[in-house]
C-alpha cells in the first residue's frame, strides 16, 4: 500500500513539473519574445538571419581588384568557417563575361558593364547588379633606368602608338622602349586608355601583352626600358611610377579630381545575390574594410571622392 502511494505522489510530482516547463516556453514565445530575437541578431553574421553562413562563392574578373577581394575573402571566411570563396583573374571582360553567363557569382571589374557589354550582350549587362566597392587609380610605370618621371599626354600617346620608339625622344636614357600591355579584354587597359591616352591603341609589333598585372610588374621591372600601367595597389620600388602631365598619381591627387586616370572597382552580379553572397558584399561596404583594406592596399573609398564619373566618363564635382 505505501508502495502504490509513493508511485501516485511521484508521478503527480513529474506531471506539476512537465506542466510548469510547458508554461514557462509559451509564456517565453507568446507575450514578449523580443529578447531572444535580438540576441540572435547580435550573434548572426551581416546579411544573414540567423544561421551561420554557408555555402561557395566564385569570383573572377580584374587583376587591379583582385589584391582586395583576396584579401577580404580571406578575412571574411576566418569570420565564417562555412564559407569558402575563390578568386580568380582574367580582366575585366572576363568577369562581366562570366557573371552575365552565371558561370560565376560575381565578376570583377573596373569597367562599367555597359562599357563592355554591348550590342549583342546589351541585353546581359541590363540583368547585372552593381556594387562599387572603391575606387582605384591607374599609373604608368616603367623599368627605373628608363631616366624620365614624367611624361604628358601626347608622350604616352606617341609611346603607345609606336611614333617614340627611344627614351631619349622624351628626355630619357638613349634605351629602346618595351611596351608591355593588357589584354583588350582588361579593364586596367580600358581606363588607361581612356583617361590616360584618350584614344585606344593597336598591339604594335614587338609588344608584349600579360594577362595579369602582377606579371606585368614583374616583366616591367625585370626588362631594360619597359614601360607599362598598374594600379596603385601594385606599385613598389621595383618599378618607376611617372607623374601624368606633371601631376602624381597620389591618393590625394585622386580624390581631389586633379588626377584623372581613375576608375570605379565594380563587383557585379547577375540579378540580386544569394544570402551569403550579400553578406560578403555588405562586408566590404563596412567602415572596418573601406577604413582597412580598401586604404591599406592602396584603394580609395568611393565616399572619399570629390567627384564623380558616369558610365560616359563625365566627371562631376560632388
Amino acid at each position: 500500500m505505501k508502495l502504490r502511494k509513493s508511485w501516485i505522489m511521484a508521478l503527480a510530482l513529474t506531471s506539476v513539473v512537465a506542466l510548469s516547463a510547458c508554461g514557462n516556453n509559451n509564456g517565453n514565445n507568446t507575450g514578449n519574445n523580443s529578447t531572444g530575437n535580438n540576441a540572435a541578431a547580435t550573434n548572426a553574421p551581416a546579411g544573414n538571419s540567423g544561421a551561420e553562413l554557408s555555402g561557395s562563392i566564385l569570383a573572377s574578373g580584374s587583376t587591379a581588384l583582385q589584391p582586395l577581394v583576396e584579401q577580404v575573402a580571406e578575412n571574411f571566411m576566418n569570420e565564417h568557417s562555412g564559407v569558402d570563396i575563390q578568386v580568380q583573374g582574367g580582366g575585366s571582360g572576363t568577369g562581366l563575361t562570366q557573371v552575365a553567363e552565371k558561370q560565376v557569382d560575381i565578376g570583377n571589374s573596373d569597367v562599367f558593364a555597359e562599357e563592355k557589354l554591348k550590342d549583342a550582350d546589351a541585353e546581359k549587362a541590363k540583368a547585372l547588379i552593381d556594387h562599387q566597392v572603391a575606387v582605384v587609380a591607374i599609373a604608368a610605370v616603367t623599368h627605373p633606368d628608363a631616366g624620365v618621371d614624367s611624361l604628358t599626354k601626347q608622350q604616352l600617346v606617341d609611346i603607345f602608338t609606336g611614333k617614340v620608339t627611344n627614351w631619349k625622344e622624351v628626355g630619357g636614357a638613349d634605351q629602346k622602349i618595351q611596351i608591355i600591355n593588357r589584354p583588350s579584354s582588361s579593364g586596367t587597359r580600358a581606363t588607361f586608355e581612356g583617361f590616360a591616352l584618350g584614344t585606344k591603341t593597336e598591339d604594335l609589333p614587338g609588344s608584349i601583352q600579360e594577362d595579369s598585372s602582377g606579371t606585368v610588374k614583374k616583366m616591367i621591372a625585370e626588362t631594360p626600358g619597359a614601360i607599362g600601367y598598374l594600379a596603385l595597389s601594385y606599385l613598389d620600388d621595383t618599378v618607376k611610377t611617372i607623374n601624368y602631365d606633371g601631376v602624381e598619381p597620389s591618393v590625394d591627387n585622386v580624390v581631389s579630381g586633379k588626377y584623372p586616370v581613375w576608375a570605379y572597382e565594380h563587383m557585379y552580379t547577375n540579378g540580386e545575390p544569394n544570402e551569403t553572397v550579400k553578406a560578403f558584399l555588405d562586408y566590404i561596404m563596412t567602415d572596418e574594410v573601406q577604413n582597412g583594406d580598401v586604404v591599406d592596399l592602396g584603394y580609395i573609398p568611393a565616399s572619399q571622392m570629390q567627384v564623380s564619373r558616369d558610365v560616359s566618363g563625365t566627371v562631376t564635382t560632388k
